[in-house]
Formats: structure tokens, sequence, C-alpha cells
């Protein structure tokens, strides 16, 4: 193994830690596969304006880690072992990649209004062996035939136009799991009135000095 790799493992298996995680030497091989792949395509498909291979652990794999804990958390208190997740404007597959690599339990579908990114997931699915990660090449307004218990995104919009565009694929019960950089005070005073936000969880990516938050939201009952 080369002293990259190496350093690798153990700058992902620290940060991993840090953020209360404990992956096995298998998820942090499939963990550093995806950063192969995702960096490879990257070279011919823009999936990440991110190059620089450290840039992208530390921003991509520790950022979209830090939302495992909490939804796994999330899903113990509602009982739910194989939960569906749909992750918006997935670009790359983040964090939708990397919650299924972690959590290949979980049901996880990208979707992506560009081709070519949702082929990088059916690539990643297939050559990491995930089965439940699937791609679906599709503006999310337009999709019709599927309900998810939880709806995530990582940059994709506002909140009121995630809220908009995904009402009608949360499932009973389900929730939005929002990830934003800075509080987005603005954004949450313009949610519609029946959208209750349950919870602002402050994320810290190890290895970065940026602003990180999770916006947990539902339909008020």
């Amino acid at each position: 193994m080369s002293d990259t790799r190496s350093a690798e493992r153990l700058t992902l298996t620290t940060g991993a830690q840090a953020l209360g995680l404990s992956l096995n030497d298998t998820t942090v091989e499939r963990l550093l596969a995806y950063l192969d792949l995702l960096l490879q395509w990257n070279q011919t498909y823009n999936l990440t304006a991110i190059r620089d291979r450290q840039h992208a652990l530390t921003h991509h794999l520790l950022d979209s880690l830090t939302v495992v804990l909490p939804l796994q958390r999330h899903l113990s208190a509602r009982s739910l072992s194989q939960a569906s997740v749909l992750d918006v404007g997935s670009g790359g597959g983040l964090p939708g990649a990397v919650l299924a690599s972690v959590c290949p339990e979980l049901q996880v579908t990208c979707v992506d209004a560009v081709a070519k990114k949702a082929g990088f997931i059916r690539q990643t699915s297939a050559e990491l062996g995930l089965p439940r990660l699937q791609a679906r090449h599709s503006r999310v307004e337009q999709i019709q035939d599927a309900r998810y218990d939880v709806i995530t995104s990582r940059a994709f919009s506002s909140l009121p136009d995630l809220i908009r565009l995904t009402r009608p694929l949360l499932a009973p019960g389900g929730v939005w799991m929002a990830m934003k950089g800075q509080h987005p005070g603005d954004e949450l005073a313009a949610l519609p009135a029946d959208i209750e936000v349950f919870h602002v969880e402050p994320l810290q990516v190890p290895g970065l000095e940026a602003e990180r938050c999770l916006i947990w939201m539902r339909p008020r009952v």
C-alpha cells in the first residue's frame, strides 16, 4: 500500500472517529474507491469543482460523513432499519453515495437532471457492489412513482424550493434533512407555514474550518 493511500486511510478513519463513527476496513476502502471514481470521471465530466484529492477527501467525503450519525439516530428512533433516502441534485453522489457506502442497508436514490451524473452513480453502484444505490436521470419534480422516508440535499437549492419541489415525494412520517453552510435564517423564515423545523443541528467537518448545519423539517401534523 502506498504512503499516500495509508495517509488517506488515516485521515478518513480519524475524521470518522471525530464524528462518532467507527468505519471498518471494508467501508474505508469502499469510500476511497468512490473517491478514485469521482476524480477519475471528473477529468472528463464536470462532477465537482474540486480537483485536488486531499481537498476532495475533506470537502466531500468527510463533509458527507457528518450526516451519517444524525441520520442513523433519526432512523433508529423511528425503528426504520431499511429506510429509503432520496438525494436531490446529487451531482457526483454527495451525500448519497457516501451514505450508501457506510449504510448499505439503506435504499438510496440519487436524482440529477444531468445524464452523465446519473450514469456516474450507476457505475459507482456497480463497481462498489452497492445494489441499493440507484440513480434517476430526471428533474426531481417530474418523479411521480416513489415516496421516500428521508429527502436530503447538499447545496441543491433554497429550503423553500426544496420543499416545493419534493413535497409530493415525502412518505407518510417522512422528513427533510438539508445540509447547509451558514445558518440559513432567511430561508427558514420563508418556509411555508405548514412546514415545521424540528431541529437545526450544527455540524463540524474534521479538518475544515467552516460553518455547517443540518436542517430537519417535516409537515406539521
